[in-house]
């Protein structure tokens, strides 16, 4: 999936995210806007995992999405 995808199904995936990363906030993901190292920072902040494990966890929801949404 590309960024320009990504970027308009961001509403659509949203909800696969909140209902992957609870704890999340509406706000977290409007801010994010599709950035990962931002919601990497922020699945940080609220799950205290440490960075690798917040990368892994973004990078395999994006393997997910590129599985789901192939272009």
């Amino acid at each position: 999936m590309n960024k320009d995808i990504l970027s308009g199904k961001w509403t659509q995936l949203k909800g696969k995210m909140q209902a992957q990363w609870g704890d999340l906030t509406d706000d977290d993901f409007d801010v994010a806007e599709g950035n990962a190292k931002y919601l990497s920072g922020k699945l940080q902040e609220r799950y205290g995992w440490d960075r690798d494990r917040a990368d892994k966890e973004v990078t395999a929801f994006e393997d997910a999405l590129r599985r789901d949404y192939r272009d």
